[in-house]
């Protein structure tokens, strides 16, 4: 795993032979030879590096060979670091003759290695990058030693493999009947009747190695509901290589009873294809891995002969897969209950014993199956060990160890997991394998996590870090789709995942580390506090991940003692408390995470670790960021969301030109950016919700590279819409709060261009004039002027609009908007109708909140209905009118259009909800063309009550079609 490093590595010594060296201020002299023979032999050593990681999996010696050739790549990293940060103090010192304002050096120079003369930093990076050589020629020498192979080609794994069939014994099979139900019901669908299709339907299986997907394909396969409904059933393990021939020839066998003699591909598609012509069949292909879609495409080409309705099962770790080949259904397979993986290793470990044995081992035996975690494999391989363990103190022994320390797993379940592991690339199986650091069933942040594997250098050294975390979330894709994560959540535009424990496990495996964060609580004295200052356990911790995670007090002297560490998370638990001195020592320091903790003191401590990339400090109470945070020159992403105290950010800050994210929201008491806000020009996310800036600069409009706001208020007395013209890459969500006060606010709204803002899903408008009844109509008009001028992004999804003090809605509101899904109006007092809304054609929710100048919705509102084929929202499927105290009537169709069987309206509607309305009728025949309706609830609404609220009211007949209806009243 150390390929990632050393090529970053690599990297940095190219630049160093192309400039530093080469520069007539390169501050260390004397070194070319030495960086030459460290970038030669690394380059060597990667090219026998496969191999290596190959060989250390068994091999303890080439394991610790690894390890130290990682140390020395990430030392050699650090030394760079050190040489770039000198050239950096040499050049500002410089800038003092150009009559620049000098930049307060010293104190942010950690006293521990950089507070000395030029002359004493140059002798001490070139000794240190000699004493890198040396230490490299050893480990170059124990090399050779090993006689690595170089580039060595994966080999082919079938043979180590066992051949999937379609026989399956169901005694040894537990709790998967309901996904076997869903499977089969999903296979029967569309074999009969009018509706088969065509081309085969492809179904996958997807889920982690040893999670039982071939197991359930088998369960399916045999189950009796499906013996007529295919004319053929064929079973084919495919395995990690896609061979063609053997794929085809296979079938041909199982479909003719023997195999053609014949080796050519286009051939045996032939004779497959005269094999399966005209018939219905089901072919099941077991464990499929390849993502290439030219090598399924000629299958996919010649299974289309058969008769409509056939059907693919396809059984897969990867959800690219199934991607690839154009699965209509992905079925994602769960874990097993701990009661159903207790019932399944018993039935194994229990075969043979008396019932005495049962008796006695009974409690053991279900804690030790918790040990599982819902894998079905991971239960047979517990089984069969326990099976040859008589007394309660063996079986105790395998209650007390890791899974991924017992030999039986290793030989039996972690290869399932290996063949997922050995597809990734390098970089990959460093990103992946990094993971274990987490604690299990760990809550991970996804971004966190990516920005994490940058600080690290797993992705790349390039400047470029847009790319870079593209790269990231590229791989974390990778991973996710070949099952390694599960559990995704979404809360607050963040996305969260865990990581099944034995996959944790087999993370820990390839780390090779017994524990790797502080979650055992023997590891802590009884204060929270880690019981030495320098602990083996946490230093150990910090070789193997150059990372650590507090989640207990660490000692200020334990600092000392871990100063490569590149990714530091204080964590939740020390949230409140005092930060611990000594950090202003880790000056490789790339990530910190000090999300909560009472870290205002040591601020300008922290603004010394001039490698920070990363730095969350949110929620952290702060009332003022120091002006040394300038000095963070390589800064990528400062989080200072939640610092409710906080009124204003330094100047200084706009010296950080490769910021990319500067997260502000929740900062209620910020009401203005820096001036010198134009100077970031990297800048890509500014969150700034539930913020008071009235302020933004005016160069503001500069920032061409944003994507993310959320929120910008205009109008008298703060910002210019005109700001957001060339800001034409916003995405995601934005909430714009307008004051309007003349017609130079209409010039605005037209300058903004909205309609350029493609990438924006989701638009919140809302006025915040405090306008009363005596307004005049000339406001009014305005107010309208400046809506119509908006002209809306066109890829919308969610269209917010509140307060709105006009009289009608624009144009637009009904047209050119085709991608909204959700649409919400709010208190918009002066509107007495609703545009025509049911144009709008993928709308699926309309909500319209406290309208109290609504009167009447009319035949408009539901589109053009003249008796031609016409849709009225032909997608919604949720709509609510609450608190609407003027309405009074919705006008129904016709009992002629009623009985138009071509008239379609509201034909996807589910839920319809009325609350605090006066409206004294409901628009029966419309609500009987929306055939879909299920949930009718109507509260508050005192006329509508009178006629529904008892089941012999004089409106209820007309309700009776819709399955749950609830009248229900307050008063």
């Amino acid at each position: 795993m150390a390929d990632a490093m050393i090529t970053i590595v690599l990297d940095r010594l190219a630049d160093v032979l192309q400039k530093k060296i080469k520069e007539e201020v390169n501050l260390v002299r004397g070194v070319k030879k030495e960086v030459c023979y460290l970038s030669s032999e690394l380059d060597a050593i990667r090219n026998v590096l496969e191999d290596a990681e190959r060989r250390g999996y068994k091999d303890k010696t080439v394991q610790n060979w690894l390890k130290r050739l990682e140390d020395v790549s990430y030392d050699i990293d650090d030394v760079l670091d050190e040489w770039d940060y000198a050239l950096l103090k040499l050049q500002i010192e410089g800038s003092e003759d150009l009559h620049l304002p000098r930049m307060k050096v010293c104190s942010f120079i950690p006293s521990s290695c950089l507070c000395f003369d030029k002359v004493a930093t140059s002798r001490d990076i070139a000794k240190k990058i000699k004493g890198l050589k040396e230490r490299l020629a050893m480990i170059v020498k124990k090399k050779n030693d090993y006689d690595f192979i170089v580039n060595r080609p994966v080999e082919p794994r079938e043979s180590a493999r066992v051949q999937s069939v379609s026989l399956v014994d169901l005694s040894e099979i537990q709790g998967r009947e309901a996904d076997k139900d869903v499977l089969v019901g999903k296979l029967m669908l569309g074999v009969v009747g009018q509706q088969l299709q065509a081309s085969p339907q492809v179904i996958s299986i997807v889920g982690v190695g040893g999670i039982g997907k071939t197991t359930l394909a088998q369960l399916v396969y045999n189950d009796d509901r499906l013996v007529n409904c295919f004319e053929l059933k064929i079973w084919v393990c495919v395995s990690d290589i896609f061979d063609e021939v053997r794929i085809a020839k296979a079938i041909v066998e199982i479909v003719k009873g023997s195999s053609p003699n014949l080796n050519e591909l286009e051939a045996l598609l032939n004779h497959l294809k005269d094999s399966i012509s005209g018939k219905k069949f089901l072919l099941v292909l077991d464990d499929v891995w390849t993502e290439d879609y030219n090598k399924w495409e000629p299958f996919k080409n010649t299974l289309n002969c058969g008769a409509p309705g056939s059907k693919i099962l396809v059984t897969t770790r990867s959800e690219r897969v199934a991607r690839m080949m154009c699965a209509t259904e992905i079925h994602h397979l769960g874990q097993l209950s701990d009661h159903d993986c207790w019932l399944l290793m018993k039935r194994v470990a229990f075969d043979g014993r008396s019932e005495e044995d049962h008796e006695e081992l009974h409690e053991i035996s279900k804690k030790i199956a918790n040990k599982c975690k819902g894998l079905p494999l991971a239960a047979k391989v517990l089984g069969s060990l326990l099976r040859f363990k008589d007394t309660n103190k063996e079986w105790e022994s395998v209650l007390d160890s890791e899974i991924w320390q017992l030999e039986e797993a290793e030989v039996e379940l972690f290869p399932h997991l290996f063949l997922s592991y050995n597809e990734l690339s390098p970089a990959m199986k460093r990103c992946f394998s990094y993971c274990a650091i987490f604690p299990k069933d760990w809550q991970i942040d996804v971004d966190k996590l990516i920005r994490m594997w940058i600080a690290l250098g797993y992705l790349s050294s390039t400047e470029n870090t847009g790319e870079v975390e593209l790269r990231g979330k590229e791989y974390f894709n990778n991973l996710k789709m070949r099952s390694f994560f599960q559990d995704f959540v979404e809360y607050k535009d963040r996305v969260y995942c865990k990581m099944h424990d034995i996959v944790h496990d087999f993370a820990k495996f390839l780390r090779n580390t017994n524990s790797h964060n502080l979650d055992s609580r023997e590891e802590a004295s009884k204060d929270g506090s880690l019981i030495q200052a320098y602990n083996p356990y946490l230093v150990s911790i910090v070789k193997v991940y150059r990372s650590l995670f507090c989640q207990y007090k660490v000692p200020c002297e334990t600092f000392d003692f871990i100063t490569c560490l590149r990714v530091l998370s204080l964590c939740s638990h020390w949230r409140g408390g005092r930060i611990p001195a000594g950090m202003e020592n880790l000056i490789h320091l790339r990530y910190l995470d000090a999300t909560g903790g009472n870290i205002a003191r040591y601020l300008p401590k922290i603004c010394t670790l001039y490698n920070l990339q990363t730095l969350y400090l949110d929620e952290c109470c702060l009332e003022e960021i120091p002006r040394e945070i300038g000095n963070l020159i390589h800064l990528r992403h400062l989080n200072l969301s939640g610092n409710s105290r906080l009124e204003e950010l330094p100047e200084t800050i706009c010296k950080l030109q490769k910021l990319q994210t500067l997260n502000l929201a929740s900062c209620v008491c910020l009401s203005k950016l820096p001036e010198g806000i134009d100077r970031l020009v990297n800048l890509k996310h500014l969150p700034s919700d539930y913020t008071q800036i009235l302020y933004i600069p005016q160069g503001f409009q500069h920032l061409t590279d944003l994507q993310t706001l959320r929120l910008f208020h205009a109008g008298r007395g703060s910002n210019k819409l005109g700001y957001l013209k060339r800001l034409d890459k916003l995405s995601g969500s934005l909430e714009l709060r307008i004051s309007v006060h003349d017609r130079d606010d209409v010039n605005e709204a037209r300058k903004a261009e909205l309609r350029n803002k493609i990438h924006m899903q989701s638009l919140k408008i809302w006025f915040i004039n405090q306008m009363t009844s005596t307004d005049s109509d000339e406001q009014k008009s305005v107010i309208t002027e400046v809506m119509e001028a908006l002209q809306l992004p066109p890829n919308l999804r969610h269209l917010t609009i509140r307060d709105y003090k006009g009289t009608e809605f624009p144009g637009w509101s009904s047209s050119c908007l085709n991608h909204l899904r959700v649409v919400e109006i709010q208190e918009c007092h002066g509107i007495p109708t609703l545009p025509c809304l049911g144009t709008l054609p993928r709308l699926e929710q309309l909500s319209v909140w406290r309208m109290r100048g609504l009167k009447f919705l009319g035949r408009d509102f539901l589109g053009k209905v003249d008796g031609s084929r016409t849709f009225g929202f032909p997608k919604l499927k949720k709509l609510s009118f609450c608190y609407c105290p003027s309405w009074e009537n919705w006008e129904d169709i016709t009992a002629k259009e009623e009985g138009n069987v071509t008239l379609s309206i509201m034909p996807c509607l589910r839920e319809l909800n009325f609350e605090g309305c006066r409206l004294s009728q409901l628009p029966h025949r419309l609500l009987r063309k929306a055939s879909s309706l299920q949930h009718l609830t109507v509260r508050d609404s005192f006329y509508l009550s009178l006629d529904y609220e008892e089941k012999n009211a004089a409106g209820w007949g007309s309700l009776s079609h819709i399955p749950h209806v609830e009248v229900a009243n307050s008063y």
